[in-house]
């Protein structure tokens, strides 16, 4: 997915589908179960700083 087209809901809602496909994959690979877990770290860590600049969008307007 690429960052332009990337939403904090649309990244969200691939960490989900990472989950669902680690909890139902039985035998995943060590580089599977990598590649996977980096993607999520990734999804996640642009939706936390899509959280700080709201939080900050949000405190400059009560000043």
């Amino acid at each position: 997915m690429k960052t332009e087209e990337l939403t904090y809901d649309k990244a969200i809602a691939r960490v989900q589908a990472i989950v669902q496909e680690l909890e139902q994959t039985e035998a995943l690979s060590v580089s599977e179960y990598k590649q996977k877990a980096k993607e999520a770290k990734q999804l996640l860590d642009y939706c936390e700083a899509q959280l700080r600049d709201m939080e900050s969008a949000l405190s400059d307007k009560g000043e």
